[in-house]
């Protein structure tokens, strides 16, 4: 049953993650081009700030995910209800505290944006952007989490490809009969609020939980150690863009989600893996079936290994031939910076090695013990973003990320084979080498065939992205089924016996 729901998450996540990349490509091109890099770079600004609304759902998210997988595992209704009443009083709390927020923003946030645009046009595109991220995640919130904890997060995963593609095409129309930015985004908050709606109306039919009934009063134990490493963990990962719209221009913002975009397109593919997977894991957990979660952490972690090093490899071969393509004809910035982009690639590449260990903590329910890290890693991120920004500029806060990244990746590695998995550090490190080395045989060979080379269209990029991933899987799943031979034995000995539901 697990392997069955973990399966199904996976794909969805995935054909999600796709959808989102290719309309996540369109949308922005057809801004650029119609209002301008400036204009694309205010919008990827003030949604970065106001991005730390998210920090609701990742952090008070993993802590409530981690105790109900003990009371849907014992099908305990009422214990169910009591945890989803007490987070979503805990929801109504932050809510005031982020409508505050919203209107400290409208008055702070023109004054910091070095932008040509008139105060009252960004103030608009601030609340309208917010109404859409304010009902995302308080409208239905405790049913997602619901769903994730259920090990259906596919459920979300479809309703969120359905409005994607909506907005997209919608957006597209409205921007091409000669639509403002302003009606174009709040065509789009209006599309984006029927997800929630629809997750509500499944879940409460499906499931029949109530919570406008009285239910004995709930204390979520650790809900302000996720929600503090959380917060740290928003603050880092919007640094960057917080810093260039400080310290630089919208232009260069622009340019920054441009990278980002692409590069965060490959992240959430390599997310869907885990977020498809994790509620498998504290489910074993929180059943106390620790032999079967080493065995299986180990397995997934090979396989994972296997397809990361090939996503990030190509990714670091193949994106500047790529921004050389989609930016083709815009000629108010230069979108081409080689070191940029080989830096920030690098910094989500050691995001995702840490990806399986982080989880299972989280899973774990370990907040408070790794709290300390995150905020660690969010000052490093800060401190040397600030100082380097002023001489090198984008490449400076590229750096910052780098090196908050190996800081957090080597503590979540150290925490979790010590105290979670029981295992030797070293492990991990040797498999890390492993892919340190093929990625450096495969940027050997791959590089001076393309060095050189001006890609004017698609289809150039199309033929070499082929040939660039057709020889590094040949030298990645060549090398990882001698160096991994007994997960490919075990593998193949699960399928092969027909018990893919002992898989997980």
């Amino acid at each position: 049953m697990r392997s069955k729901k973990a399966i199904k998450n996976i794909l969805s996540l995935l054909i999600q993650q796709l959808v989102t990349i290719v309309c996540g490509l369109i949308l922005p091109l057809v801004i650029i081009k119609t209002y301008g890099s400036s204009v694309n770079g205010l919008l990827s600004s003030i949604t970065q700030f106001l991005a730390y609304i998210t920090l609701i759902d990742a952090g008070i998210g993993q802590v409530i995910k981690s105790v109900l997988y003990k009371p849907i595992a014992h099908k305990n209704k009422d214990e169910i209800e009591k945890i989803l009443k007490a987070t979503q009083k805990f929801f109504n709390i932050i809510a005031y505290i982020f409508i505050i927020y919203i209107i400290v923003l409208c008055f702070i946030y023109p004054k910091l944006v070095n932008t040509e645009f008139e105060k009252n046009y960004t103030i608009s595109l601030i609340i309208i952007i917010s109404v859409s991220t304010f009902f995302e995640y308080f409208i239905g919130m405790v049913y997602k989490i619901y769903l994730q904890a259920e090990q259906k997060t596919y459920i979300i995963a479809n309703l969120q490809i359905i409005v994607t593609i909506l907005n997209t095409v919608i957006s597209i129309i409205l921007i091409k009969v000669g639509a403002n930015i302003q009606i174009v985004k709040i065509i789009s908050a209006l599309i984006f609020i029927a997800r929630p709606i629809f997750q509500n109306i499944y879940v409460r039919k499906k499931y029949n939980i109530k919570l406008n009934k009285n239910i004995e009063k709930y204390d979520i134990k650790q809900k302000w150690d996720g929600l503090a490493q959380h917060t740290a963990s928003v603050i880092h990962n919007n640094t960057d863009i917080v810093i260039l719209t400080m310290f630089t221009n919208t232009i260069e913002v622009s340019i920054y989600t441009v990278y980002l975009f692409v590069i965060k397109g490959i992240k959430n593919i390599v997310q869907s893996f885990s977020n498809g997977i994790d509620a498998a894991f504290g489910d074993m957990y929180a059943n106390e079936e620790y032999d079967r979660l080493n065995q299986n952490f180990g397995m997934y972690e090979d396989v994972y290994f296997t397809i990361i090093t090939l996503l990030f490899t190509c990714t670091l071969i193949l994106i500047l031939p790529f921004i050389q393509v989609y930016t083709k004809g815009i000629n108010d910035a230069n979108y081409y910076r080689p070191i940029f982009s080989y830096l920030i690639v690098l910094s989500e590449y050691i995001w995702a090695i840490r990806l399986p260990y982080s989880s299972v903590c989280m899973s774990a329910g370990r907040f408070k013990e790794t709290k300390k890290g995150a905020w660690i890693e969010a000052i490093i991120n800060i401190v040397i973003s600030i100082i380097l920004v002023k001489k090198l500029g984008i490449i400076g806060v590229a750096i910052g990320t780098v090196i908050a990244m190996l800081f957090r990746t080597t503590e979540f590695i150290k925490y979790t084979s010590k105290n979670i998995l029981n295992r030797k550090e070293y492990i991990v490190y040797k498999k890390i080498a492993i892919i340190f080395v093929q990625t450096l045989m495969i940027l050997l060979i791959i590089n001076p065939i393309l060095r050189g080379k001006q890609f004017v269209s698609y289809i150039m990029w199309g033929k070499y992205a082929i040939i660039s991933v057709i020889i590094s899987m040949i030298i990645i799943f060549s090398s990882n089924m001698v160096i991994y031979k007994q997960t490919v034995k075990e593998l193949v000995s699960k399928i092969k016996n027909k018990k893919k539901s002992k898989i997980l």
